[in-house]
């Protein structure tokens, strides 16, 4: 009786809180500033506060999109912007995630492993060695990774070269930062070649 009586009470007076998606997106134009600095030199255009650089959110579709968009950067280069495609497979900390239109919103760290776009029948593969991956609920994917590179542009010669490097690197090591740096060296060079074989 007494966990009716609570509930009741808290349903009229806790307001339903939205979800950041269903939240309108912030004004471009940060007004008390402006209006706060024409009043101290108005002479002069009000410097842009970070609030101008920020561009309005997507609203989240009503109905689930056909189309995923995809935003693939790296710290240097842009390698996929805005295109609209069909699947993506990220290569999560938590194993292989596929990424379809309507995905919920995630946030997820990435491994090394490949990364997979689909659109159609055409699979473009990219081996990255780290980064994050950002699924918004209005069906864009962001993924940000620290090094990548297509896997068709990858020898994997050099690859067995370099395993076997961090391999004796690793056995030789005599501190701990020695050993750590072998074992990063050891855990990307096995995933590009399970990459490259598999």
């Amino acid at each position: 009786m007494f966990r009716r009586a609570t509930t009741g009470i808290l349903a009229r007076t806790i307001r339903v809180r939205l979800f950041s998606t269903g939240l309108p997106a912030a004004q471009t134009i940060d007004s008390t500033f402006a209006e706060a600095w024409k009043k101290v030199a108005p002479n002069l255009d009000p410097p842009k506060t970070p609030l101008s650089f920020m561009q309005p959110r997507l609203p989240t579709p009503s109905a689930i999109p056909s189309k995923l968009t995809v935003n693939f950067v790296l710290p240097y280069a842009s390698e996929i912007s805005g295109k609209e495609v069909d699947m993506v497979i990220i290569p999560a900390s938590t194993g292989q995630m596929g990424v379809l239109p309507g995905h919920v919103s995630t946030i997820t760290e990435l491994k090394p492993g490949v990364l997979s776009v689909l659109e159609g029948n055409e699979v473009k593969k990219y081996f990255v060695s780290s980064g994050f991956a950002f699924i918004h609920a209005n069906s864009i994917a962001d993924i940000v990774a620290v090094e990548a590179a297509p896997l068709d542009q990858i020898d994997s010669g050099l690859v067995q070269k370099g395993l076997a490097e961090f391999t004796q690197k690793l056995s030789s090591a005599s501190t701990d930062l020695e050993k750590a740096e072998a074992q990063i060296g050891v855990d990307v060079h096995s995933a590009l070649n399970a990459a490259l074989t598999g």
